[in-house]
Order: C-alpha cells, then structure tokens, then sequence
C-alpha cells in the first residue's frame, strides 16, 4: 500500500484531533473531579476487558503517571487463559461480583472503564454494581461503534456511566481498508491518550500536593526515595505495589 504509514498517521491524528477539541471539556471535568476525590483519600480504579486490559495495566506505576491508581486485573480476561476465553469471559456478567470482590472500594474512589464497543456484558454489569455504590463512574468507549452495534441503549456502556468520553474509533476499531480487511487499530492509543490527558490535568489540580503524586522513571537518578514514599502510601490497599 503506497504511502501507507503517512496514511495511518493522518487518520490516528485526526482521530486525537477530535478528542482533544471535542472532549476536552469533559476530560478537565473528569480531572477536577478525581483530583478532589483524591484529596478526600480516594482511589481510581481502572478496567478493561482483552485488549482494553493491557491499558489498565499501563496505569500501574507508570512513569509519568498518577500515583493514586488501582488496575483492576484477572487473567480471565487478559489472555492468560486463550483469546476465546478471554472474549467468552467479557461477554459474562455473572463474573462481575467475583471480579470486584477483591477490591474495598470507598465513597470517594471511582472508576474508569474501557470497552471501545461498548457493549460487552461484564463491562457494563461492573459499570452498574459501582453506580449502585455510588461509586464515580467513567466510560470511554467510541459511540458510533456502539450505536452501530446496538439499537437499545440500555445495551451500551455509556448508558450506565456517570460521565463518558468518545475515543472516537471507528465502527470495527480498524482505520484503514485493504481487501476487505480492517488493517489498523485506534482504541489502544486513544485510550492511553485520554489517559495521559486527564493525568496532565491533574498535575495540575494537585501541583501543591506533598508528596506530588506522580511517579517519576526508575532509570532516572534520585527518582528511588521520591517513589519509595508513594509506593508506602499506597502498597497497604494496592498490593501490586509489593
């Protein structure tokens, strides 16, 4: 395909693009909100099932990143198993409770959830159990994916979501057609995009926070005590820290 990467280029900047003019208020919302919560002694959690799974993962000690943040992860859905339990597994919402059994969620924690269809059953039943205990809840999913999919929109993720934001990934996930094939995927990149914005916001928000709760790169010099203090504060509750 001729001119292939630049094609790619253009079409996954367009898509950042729009999230950054279209869902840009919603994302300095969404980071007022966590930084408050935050400071009230809150936690983020965050979920994904497949694929959406490896961007709850980034999330974990990340250079860069927010501190104050949980995965929810389990191998029935990150491929451990096989892709054809993984996929069997999202689409089982009986698996919710046993998932977020583990967790000890509080009034002042939320919850951001990816599923870029938007309608994988255990997604959307997480999305309820939390609603139900008035936990915060966020949706980033791509809208015309799901209204493609779905007719009925108490068959979508963002109908159970406090608040949502569009990834904007088209109807497939896929951005370039060759052969009647979708080449390409813009979810994973959109997602951990969002991410990093609402991060950035939040920087922000709490720059007057002690200790700033960010980590900073293991590689780089003197960054051991300022990590050492934020993995104490947080290892009690977040045993991936250990």
């Amino acid at each position: 395909m001729k001119n292939s990467i630049d094609i790619f280029s253009k079409k996954l900047s367009s898509i950042l693009k729009k999230i950054s003019k279209n869902e840009r208020n919603k994302i300095k919302l969404i980071a007022s909100k966590l930084s408050n919560n935050y400071v009230n002694g809150g936690i983020v959690y965050v979920f994904g099932t497949g694929h959406n799974h490896c961007i709850a993962e980034e999330c974990l000690h990340r250079a860069g990143a927010f501190a104050g943040v949980i995965p929810i992860l389990d191998k029935r859905i990150d491929f451990s198993y096989g892709v054809k339990k993984a996929s069997e597994y999202e689409r089982n919402p009986k698996l919710a409770k046993n998932i977020l059994k583990k967790y000890n969620f509080t009034k002042n924690d939320s919850i951001i959830i990816f599923s870029t269809s938007g309608i994988n059953q255990l997604s959307i039943e997480i999305a309820k159990i939390m609603k139900n205990k008035k936990i915060y809840v966020i949706g980033i999913t791509s809208k015309v994916y799901s209204d493609n999919l779905k007719k009925n929109n108490k068959s979508k993720l963002y109908s159970y979501n406090d608040i949502y934001i569009n990834n904007y990934s088209p109807i497939g996930d896929t951005l370039i057609n060759y052969k009647d094939l979708g080449i390409t995927s813009s979810s994973t990149i959109a997602g951990i995009f969002i991410l990093n914005c609402l991060w950035l916001e939040m920087s922000s928000e709490l720059k007057e926070q002690k200790p700033f709760p960010f980590y900073k790169s293991s590689n780089l010099p003197n960054s051991k005590k300022h990590n050492k203090i934020l993995e104490k504060k947080y290892s009690f509750i977040n045993k991936r820290l250990k």
